[in-house]
């Protein structure tokens, strides 16, 4: 199994520990994702570390405030190192706002560029902004790969999936009783794009709801999709793989 996205340098646990137990519950890869230029340092760092561990480095939309020119140059420079495997993440963040929405969106396509520039995948992040964020995907990412992080618009699944270039990647959150139509949309998912993610230390999935996540519980997502999918776990397993693969290029 993969973790398409955590964050190791939020997580409680030391780095080393938090690698070796996921690797023990069958994560032999993740991606550890940057909010800023600091810690996408950190998360290349960490990649450069462990086998097992890539890089993603971008600046959230909640740490958007003043991107600018310093900012692109940095994140131009981070993103062309061989363990750094995506751009991001980015986009839109309408529920706190953390930065103002201008600011969001000028660094939204900034980075979208840089994906472009390096060849490789941009990360999204969006929340109560699901219609801009997608109009802006749809007007700029020709040509570049998508991964929808954390996936919360399943009324907009058939939109997103006449899009060949977009991976679709589901949370823990996607275990939790009410969220019935983020399984339903798992399920419509073709397997070549569909992606599994911790979001650690966040989103804990059932049954270890209300405790810090971590990349290992990557797993208990996984397996709550597969019985969604009807499909057997090693089938679900060897699908997630291949796709990360494909997105990735690790």
């Amino acid at each position: 199994m993969i973790d398409s996205h955590t964050h190791l340098h939020i997580c409680k646990d030391d780095d080393a520990a938090l690698v070796a137990a996921a690797w023990e519950a069958g994560v032999t890869k993740m991606l550890t994702v940057g909010t800023d230029v600091e810690s996408s340092r950190i998360a290349l760092e960490a990649a450069e570390r462990f086998a097992s561990v890539f890089a993603a480095v971008g600046v959230h939309p909640n740490s958007a405030a003043g991107f600018g020119d310093r900012e692109y140059s940095e994140l131009v420079e981070l993103a062309g190192e061989p363990a750094v495997k995506a751009v991001g993440e980015t986009g839109l963040d309408y529920f706190r706002e953390g930065a103002p929405a201008e600011d969001q969106k000028r660094a939204f396509s900034a980075q979208i560029e840089i994906a472009r520039t390096v060849g490789k995948p941009v990360v999204i992040h969006t929340r109560e902004a699901d219609e801009d964020t997608l109009a802006v995907l749809e007007a700029e990412t020709d040509g570049v790969k998508v991964i929808l992080h954390c996936f919360s618009m399943p009324s907009r699944i058939d939109q997103v999936l006449t899009h060949q270039n977009w991976w679709v990647s589901f949370a823990g959150n996607a275990t939790y009783p009410r969220n019935t139509d983020f399984r339903e949309a798992a399920v419509q998912v073709p397997a070549e794009r569909l992606l599994v993610e911790t979001d650690a230390p966040y989103l804990t999935p059932v049954p270890f709801r209300g405790k810090p996540n971590t990349p290992e519980l990557v797993v208990k997502t996984a397996e709550a999709l597969a019985v969604e999918r009807r499909v057997s776990y090693a089938d679900f397993d060897q699908a997630v793989v291949r796709a990360a693969a494909d997105a990735f290029n690790w």
